[in-house]
């Protein structure tokens, strides 16, 4: 249980105090904890109220509401996609989520979500990966150079120790981009001017493109034995990044499968093809890699237990730091029934 303020204020993590916050912890740091305190609670999967996100879809993009308990701490995050938003300047993902305590029904914790959903992916996709990649995996090929592609990046340095990108975005400018922000962290860092190019010598592949449409990133043919695939860009009906004929190759992993046969690579299946739950893989109660010529396919969408563990992680490192503000955003009359005289008295 997780009590909340005795006077009722929220503590608030704003974009500018995550910037900070991830400053303060270092981020690869920040990579570690946020992936570690998913892993754990992993491991505790069936404490856990789950349901797939609630999404409300338009012609030009997607929100959503991704909701879980614990059931002692409630969370969830509101979260949009709207891939034509960088057209204007705009970010294509916007997000923000809260924690609450499950017996009283008081948030604690209110926080941005852009930048902590970028961290937890990339973390989530690092976790994966260090259960299923090949164990000597070095060179990762990043296909797909937007918001996501550093993060992915360190996550993958941090938690796996790969020693090398390769970066391929249909727009080279993209890929400029991530080699810039890139440089000085520790990466040796390749830019490849096709797909075919970017996979080239990768124990790893990811693919993370924006485009809300059935796409074929990477044809069957591209890929070899032995890779581990951590395909995050789909993640939304209507929307795939990967040839059907490398899902039937592959050994296929995923978050919540009522969710993911929705808005996976899997979707391209009946809802019978079979899949492995990455949480028993954790626990040991289900394979991972068995052989080094198999192919691992983590097809990510993300879910809602992901986000609470983010949130969680965060309002634990919170504590001393000043990194928050209060918000006054809870009624607390001095008689809990007498909430009309609290509004009469304030004038």
């Amino acid at each position: 249980m997780i009590a909340p303020s005795p006077r009722a204020f929220v503590p608030f993590v704003s974009v500018q105090h995550m910037m900070q916050l991830i400053h303060e912890i270092g981020i690869e740091e920040m990579l570690r904890g946020i992936a570690a305190e998913i892993e754990a609670d992993f491991l505790r999967w069936e404490s856990f109220d789950k349901t797939p996100r609630i999404a409300s879809h338009s012609a030009e993009g997607v929100i959503e509401l991704m909701p879980t308990s614990d059931g002692d701490v409630y969370g969830f995050k509101y979260v949009n996609g709207h891939p034509k938003n960088t057209k204007t300047g705009l970010q294509t993902v916007t997000a923000f989520g809260l924690l609450a305590d499950v017996a009283t029904g008081y948030p604690v914790l209110l926080s941005e979500m852009t930048i902590l959903t970028a961290l937890r992916t990339a973390a989530m996709s690092a976790l994966a990966a260090k259960h299923l990649a090949p164990r000597d995996a070095k060179v990762m090929a990043m296909i797909g150079n937007g918001a996501q592609c550093e993060f992915q990046a360190l996550a993958f340095k941090a938690v796996c120790g790969i020693d090398t990108v390769r970066l391929y975005d249909i727009d080279s400018k993209a890929t400029g981009k991530a080699m810039r922000n890139l440089q000085g962290q520790g990466l040796e860092l390749v830019a490849c001017d096709s797909p075919e190019a970017c996979i080239e010598g990768a124990d790893i592949i990811t693919t993370c493109t924006a485009d809300k449409q059935y796409a074929t990133i990477l044809t069957d043919n591209m890929v070899g034995a032995g890779v581990h695939i951590n395909a995050i860009g789909g993640d939304c009906p209507g929307k795939t990044e990967l040839h059907r004929d490398i899902l039937l190759r592959s050994s296929i992993f995923v978050e919540y499968p009522p969710q993911t046969r929705v808005e996976g690579e899997i979707q391209q299946f009946d809802d019978d093809h079979p899949v492995t739950e990455l949480w028993q893989v954790m626990a040991g109660t289900a394979e991972g890699r068995t052989s080094k010529a198999q192919i691992t396919l983590f097809d990510s969408v993300g879910f809602a237990i992901e986000d609470f563990s983010a949130l969680r992680y965060v309002r634990a490192r919170l504590k001393d730091t000043g990194l928050f503000q209060e918000l006054d955003m809870i009624a607390d009359p001095d008689d809990a029934r007498d909430l009309f005289g609290m509004v009469q008295r304030a004038a």
